[in-house]
């Protein structure tokens, strides 16, 4: 997980310099504030801002009162209500921003979550560093052939070395053409004078979606809760997961009774449809039910049955 050399000095200037403030702040947080925290071969996470804690969502469900509680219990209990019937306001008084590298094919993924604000590295200014994802042995695997969005099981042997290799050289002949097509070196000046470079913004084209980008990402608590319910889920792309399940790490840090209630209820937890708790209260019943005389359809009812742990 490289760090440009401007990028470490800002995180060691920022880190070495504490400033006094009257506002929350979470020291479970401010201990990995700034830090790059690895992700992927070449990725990172960064928590570099956030506003509010727990007590802002309990202060904000409590408005009508003027005041929050007095009890640690009481606020557990009141997140643990908010999260469990849907109330989402208050975990909107909450925000946070993250600075974040990943590959590219990620962050058209990660995209799709649009209730963000997001500033995103660009390479009509810039130009990309030579940085691309290359998957581990244990998550290079073939296309499933139940699942058009999923995987099946590992690739191996000379089939597995073939594709590695694949992905390998084909990203490094891109970004060969792509500084060929730029002709420029790290001082602006053409590396062949004799040549135009073409446009940054025409150059980078050529780049596959394995290489690196970066971004600015921030968003407020129950945004950020909605993403991760759906991101740092079992049924995820491996490599959107991996960045989810560190951001799961910031929440605990930052928000643990929030954390603690959206593991038990959204993480580990199970929307039934109406039908679905009509068959669940027809087997405590004692009846016998099976797909058929169900009512759900034969997806529905492998989902049902893998939540109720009878697959």
């Amino acid at each position: 997980m490289p760090l440009s050399a401007a990028q470490q000095a800002e995180i060691d200037q920022a880190r070495g310099e504490p400033r006094p403030t009257l506002r929350a702040v979470v020291p479970a947080l401010e201990e990995v504030l700034y830090a790059a925290l690895p992700v992927l071969d070449h990725g990172f996470v960064r928590v570099v801002d956030y506003m509010g804690d727990d007590a802002a969502v309990v202060q904000a469900a409590r408005v009508s009162y003027g005041r929050g509680t007095k009890k640690v219990s009481e606020d557990r209990g009141l997140i643990n209500y908010l999260i469990r019937h849907r109330h989402t306001t208050p975990f909107e008084m909450c925000e946070i921003k993250y600075h974040v590298k990943l590959p590219i094919f990620v962050a058209r993924q990660w995209i799709r979550h649009r209730t963000a604000n997001v500033n995103e590295y660009s390479a009509r200014y810039s130009i990309l560093d030579n940085e691309f994802y290359l998957p581990a042995p244990e998550h290079l695997a073939a296309q499933s052939s139940t699942n058009r969005q999923g995987r099946a099981g590992v690739l191996e042997g000379r089939e597995a070395a073939r594709v590695f290799d694949l992905l390998k050289r084909d990203a490094e002949l891109a970004y060969e053409h792509y500084m060929e097509m730029l002709n420029e070196g790290e001082d602006g000046q053409p590396l062949d004078p004799e040549r135009s470079g073409l446009a940054r913004e025409l150059a980078r084209m050529n780049l596959s979606l394995g290489f690196y980008t970066q971004w600015y990402w921030k968003t407020d608590l129950h945004n950020l809760m909605h993403f991760l319910s759906l991101r740092a889920d079992s049924h995820a792309q491996y490599e959107i997961c991996a960045y989810a399940d560190v951001m799961v790490d910031t929440l605990r840090r930052w928000c643990p009774m929030t954390h603690d209630a959206f593991q038990e209820y959204a993480l580990g937890g199970a929307r039934l449809s109406r039908t679905g708790i009509a068959i669940v209260r027809r087997m405590l019943a004692g009846e016998t039910v099976d797909q058929k005389s169900s009512g759900l359809s034969a997806r529905e009812w492998r989902e049902l049955m893998a939540t109720l742990g009878r697959d």
